[in-house]
């Protein structure tokens, strides 16, 4: 395998994200071509995408017309007709000149028209008229202002370098790609090149590629483990630091005050040398061994242990705290607290443990969740359960806790006057959701997804500890299903538990 192979299965492994996730359905034209085995019979499978090219041409279709014109243009070269070839795209630009998109979207499907004569170019070995077209994609990339267009460039640039032996530019290109997902936090999507051009580098024969790949992976990982760990530690030190401070201002009896300082600063001490003893022990191990396989499992060793540490140390304070007056409003927050940490702790250390379901009937069920929350909703409040007359294989207890939380939630938050729903819906022959709404103010989107991660914020526990929609999330995860909040809903919130059987 050589290395324009290898940086192509690259470039593939990034194309799910420059498709946009707003195209139409594929017309009948495209899904003939695609049932179409090349191998067999290239000529039909390109003859169907070049009508398939026109089809959406003349109806406006810019986008999908210009895939299938690039795929019709890989069977054309693949023959080495290499005249058709470049034919077919010069018909193809003056086809997205002339279209009614807007400036931004002709740039991208530009792209995608120069990168295909840049491939050509790389594969006839003519390195200026490729470097060409890699100069004319940088501008198209730029008028497009789309960053999965930019990303998609400095994989083709690294093709390039690479294919060229040009080295030392395809090393620089290839650190710029993983600065830039490192800076916007996407360390699994480095991780998994890194690992991917490893693994490639070693199917191809190319030691020393496999060689300066590994090396600059192990100082990636090196430098992220570092990063990770210092985030973790800095934010339970600034939790310890808001809890610390809400005791000595609200608690009035100073026995229980110190009672409960000790015990936090000891966790927060046992926590602290654990996680940077975790993080020294795993640096330390891939400066020493450099196997890939001992990095990635001792990683997962440690996380393991560190949420079983979490849930034990819960565990072993919970005596102590339930011996505390409970009347006191923060002595009460920090059991539940506990509570819910060891919670979280149990789920994510058991991630993989398979749930239990049991058939349901529906309406009573969730009829008789509604009936628990009613004492807590104002006497305005109109409460409904809407579901359909049908059974379902569920697990009812992490269905019925992720419900009462979301309407206990949604009674707090919803005025008088307001009103609160449960529903079910069935989206197909094993997979469902229960649905619940209501007409409060509403979650801003940009906190749709930080609601569901824990120890976001610094919180006063007596308003709550932020934990109970992370350990929803983590429940319907365990069911094999997904917990959400709906973007389209504008009337107050709706949550969707998708679940499947």
């Amino acid at each position: 395998m050589n290395k324009k192979v290898l940086f192509l299965l690259l470039n593939l492994f990034f194309c799910c994200a420059f498709v946009s996730a707003q195209e139409a359905q594929k017309s009948d034209l495209q899904k003939r071509a695609e049932a179409v085995d090349p191998k067999k019979n290239i000529a039909s499978a390109r003859s169907l995408y070049i009508q398939a090219f026109n089809d959406y041409a003349n109806k406006g279709q810019i986008r999908q017309g210009v895939e299938c014109a690039v795929k019709a243009t890989a069977l054309y070269y693949k023959e080495n007709f290499y005249k058709e070839a470049f034919d077919l795209l010069r018909r193809t630009d003056q086809v997205i000149t002339s279209s009614k998109q807007s400036s931004s979207d002709k740039a991208a499907s530009h792209y995608l028209v120069t990168k295909e004569r840049m491939q050509m170019y790389i594969k006839l070995r003519k390195s200026e008229s490729a470097k060409d077209q890699l100069n004319i994609m940088a501008a198209q990339a730029n008028q497009s202002n789309d960053e999965d267009v930019k990303n998609d460039l400095l994989y083709n640039r690294a093709i390039y370098y690479y294919t060229f032996g040009q080295n030392a530019q395809g090393n620089a290109v290839f650190k710029e790609m993983a600065d830039k997902l490192t800076s916007e936090k996407e360390y699994d999507k480095v991780d998994e090149v890194y690992q991917t051009l490893i693994a490639n580098g070693r199917k191809s024969g190319n030691a020393n590629m496999v060689a300066q790949s590994y090396s600059n992976y192990i100082i990636w990982k090196d430098s992220v483990t570092a990063l990770k760990r210092a985030d973790e530690i800095g934010a339970l030190k600034q939790q310890i630091a808001d809890n610390e401070a809400a005791i000595s201002e609200k608690d009035s009896s100073l026995t229980t005050r110190q009672a409960i300082i000790i015990g936090l600063s000891i966790l927060a001490a046992i926590l602290a040398a654990a996680l940077a003893f975790g993080g020294i022990v795993l640096m330390r191990y891939i400066l020493l061994t450099r196997k890939q396989k001992k990095t990635i499992r001792l990683a997962n060793e440690s996380n393991a242990l560190k949420a079983k540490f979490i849930s034990n140390m819960s565990a072993q304070l919970t005596p102590t705290l339930k011996k505390l007056d409970s009347r006191i409003p923060e002595v009460k927050a920090l059991q539940e607290f506990s509570d819910h940490v060891q919670t979280l702790s149990e789920l994510e250390n058991g991630e993989n443990t398979e749930v239990e379901l049991k058939d349901t009937q529906i309406p009573q069920f969730c009829e008789s969740l509604m009936n628990q929350i009613r004492s807590k909703a104002k006497n305005s409040i109109t409460l409904t359960v809407n579901t359909p007359n049908m059974r379902a294989n569920i697990n009812k207890e992490y269905v019925s806790h992720i419900l009462l939380h979301l309407l206990s939630n949604a009674v707090e938050y919803t005025p008088a006057g307001g009103s609160v729903c449960l529903e079910f819906k069935k989206r197909g022959p094993h997979s469902y959701q229960f649905l619940v709404s209501d007409t409060g103010q509403g979650i801003p989107e940009d906190k749709h997804e930080d609601v569901f991660k824990p120890f976001r914020e610094i919180r006063d526990l007596t308003t709550g500890d932020g934990l109970g929609l992370p350990i929803c999330k983590l429940m319907a995860q365990k069911m094999k299903g997904e917990l959400d909040i709906d973007p389209k809903y504008t009337k107050g919130t709706r949550f969707v538990l998708d679940l499947r059987e």
